[in-house]
């Protein structure tokens, strides 16, 4: 007599499902029903799944907005001039510009040496720099590092038009 390949599982949904487990090894099949009856049926499952993604979607676009808020507040209040790309990049440009200036001013005057005329110094080559894309390709830098990816910005300026700008 064969081992059964056909098992109907009530899911913890309180759904039931008949499920074909001829693909299982025929010694692993009651033990594989026992484990599909602790899950929820893949409808259910797929339902919880999507309705997971629309709530991170919307929590991403919340926090977005939240930082976006915050970068042009910051913008406005350091007078830094508005940046320069495609609109698909502004706001990420900005983004990443506030975040990278907020964690170089931390890590170099909070919790480093600096003191503010260093760090205004700082603040003014950054003002130079106005293309969204540079601070995009920056988004990853530690902020201990600014004065120096700045200061190699400005080099590759010298003789040129400025890129940046």
């Amino acid at each position: 007599m064969a081992v059964r390949t056909h098992w109907t599982v009530e899911h913890a949904c309180s759904h039931s499902v008949d499920h074909d487990l001829t693909n299982r090894p025929a010694d692993q099949r009651a033990g594989f029903a026992r484990w599909l009856a602790s899950k929820d049926c893949s409808d259910c499952w797929k339902a919880a799944r999507d309705a997971d993604s629309e709530s991170k979607e919307e929590w991403l676009a919340t926090k977005r907005a939240e930082e976006q808020e915050a970068a042009v507040a910051w913008a406005k209040q350091f007078d830094m001039p508005e940046l320069e790309g495609s609109e698909k990049v502004l706001d990420w440009g900005g983004r990443s510009r506030h975040q990278l200036m907020t964690a170089a001013h931390t890590a170099l005057v909070v919790e480093g040496t600096w003191d503010e005329a260093d760090w205004a110094e700082l603040e003014e080559k950054a003002r130079g720099i106005t293309r969204a894309g540079w601070w995009i390709d920056q988004r990853d830098a530690d902020g201990t590092d600014l004065l120096e990816l700045l200061d190699a910005a400005s080099e590759s300026d010298r003789g040129t038009e400025n890129p940046f700008r």
